[in-house]
């Protein structure tokens, strides 16, 4: 456990600095030790130009999940969401993408409540930590939790291969935990699954903020560079010569004039002249800073409009498409790497029910189109792609319909046209043989000969 808890430390260590970008709380540097203590005060905890929180968002608000399809039957993905909606996943999904993407990694566990039903839980990096076979990096050698409650108290959690789960406590003071107390466990895996950010073969998981912060840092540099400059040299400066300067009793000279905008300088002497010195051009900073922020979404692939530089107008129409061609891109492979766990995470919580879609592997993830697009431009593609054969089925959730919402289409469909067909029987419209009382007189449509009426 020692060794868990060791690993566990360091990952929080590593994401410590993420974390702060993310919430805006970035370091800043001054060119003078007198600027910061003059500055520092205003900008280190109400200021920072955060367009870390702006590069992660873009891409988490591009992977929402509308679904699950486990196997051929469409039943399985009505399960599937139940299990999800039960564990409030609409909401904290999100929540597990955005800490991924933060952090690299974010973790979902599946445990079983006290009615034998599945629970999902995501997790945390400054709380969980997963260790792998180094020869296979998708095999689970153990799962260790470690979490403080509101009373101080540290909790931990360890689960291993085979069934084994054990917990421990170790209360506000004490040096030492407590013996560990072995607990229930079905699985016979670890029931912790790793969401990990731009995985590879070799290595760690990749934050997205990794090549951003270094950039995030110079953008911070010259804004509060220019905020001084706009203090001390943006006003221009005045100069006086040919004056005599009255001293205080400790010998330092006092000002002879208080400098306003509203104020005049005068002097009796005729040998007194005025001046002033240039004020400083502030566009320099300008430039530097929106040059920074182009190579700030170059690395992100973030469309540069996001960031309003130059115009501060968006493009439109097809210009937007190609600008964001780059984030689909990057949000579509986050979807595959994701979508991979969030599958295993389905079917462990089919085996807290004994289910054998517990051995789905076909299963895959039902995700939002990532592509923004207009409704009538959406919908046309959607007619078009009716007339190839597409089924209707597919195209509705082409379309972001959730499984949900599909299933209720047939129910919604049957009570339409039942309305529809005793509205057309009450007003004498419903076909021959179809009234309420029985088959009605009328013209025979194909021969024109009148048909008697029934009995």
């Amino acid at each position: 456990m020692e060794f868990l808890q060791g690993k566990l430390n360091v990952q929080i260590a590593e994401n410590r600095e993420r974390n702060a970008y993310y919430d805006g709380e970035h370091r800043l540097a001054f060119a003078q030790e007198k600027f910061y203590e003059a500055f520092g005060g205003l900008f280190q905890s109400r200021w920072a130009e955060n367009f870390c929180a702006l590069i992660v968002d873009s891409v988490a608000e591009r992977l929402r999940i509308e679904g699950f399809r486990m196997t051929d039957d469409p039943a399985a993905d009505r399960d599937a969401w139940d299990i999800w909606q039960r564990s409030y996943m609409d909401d904290d999904s999100d929540s597990a993408h955005v800490d991924a993407l933060v952090a690299s990694k974010s973790h979902v566990l599946v445990w079983g409540d006290g009615d034998g039903k599945p629970v999902i839980q995501p997790k945390a990096a400054n709380e969980m930590f997963v260790l792998t076979d180094p020869a296979d990096r998708r095999k689970r050698l153990a799962a260790y939790q470690e979490y403080r409650d509101d009373w101080g108290t540290l909790h931990s959690r360890l689960w291993l291969p085979g069934g084994g789960f054990y917990k421990a406590i170790r209360e506000e003071g004490d040096k030492t935990w407590r013996q560990p107390e072995e607990g229930p466990n079905a699985f016979k895996v670890v029931p912790v699954v790793p969401l990990l950010n731009r995985p590879r073969l070799s290595g760690k998981p990749i934050s997205e903020l990794d090549r951003v912060i270094p950039v995030q840092d110079a953008i911070n540099k010259v804004m509060i560079d220019a905020l001084v400059a706009s203090e001390y040299a943006a006003f221009p400066q005045r100069w006086v010569t040919g004056m005599e300067l009255e001293e205080d009793e400790n010998g330092q000279p006092i000002a002879p004039f208080r400098v306003a905008l509203d104020r005049m300088f005068h002097s009796e002497d005729p040998q007194t002249a005025f001046g002033q010195f240039q004020a400083a051009d502030l566009s320099n900073y300008v430039r530097l800073a929106e040059a920074l922020t182009q190579a700030l979404a170059s690395i992100s692939r973030i469309p540069l409009h996001y960031f309003l530089v130059n115009s501060g107008q968006p493009p439109s129409g097809e210009s937007i498409k190609s600008a964001e061609a780059g984030l689909v891109a990057k949000a579509r492979q986050r979807q595959r790497s994701f979508g991979e766990s969030w599958e295993e995470v389905m079917r462990l919580c089919f085996a807290v029910l004994g289910d054998p879609r517990q051995d789905a592997y076909r299963a895959e993830v039902i995700w939002a189109d990532p592509e923004y697009k207009s409704e009538s431009e959406h919908i046309d593609a959607l007619t078009k792609l009716k007339s190839l054969g597409v089924p209707d089925r597919q195209l509705q959730e082409d379309a972001g319909y959730s499984p949900g919402q599909i299933a209720r289409f047939d129910k919604l469909m049957a009570e339409q046209m039942e309305r529809a067909r005793v509205q057309a029987m009450v007003f004498g419209q419903a076909p021959a043989g179809d009234r309420l009382n029985g088959s009605a007189g009328g013209r025979d449509e194909e021969s024109g000969e009148e048909m008697p009426e029934a009995a």
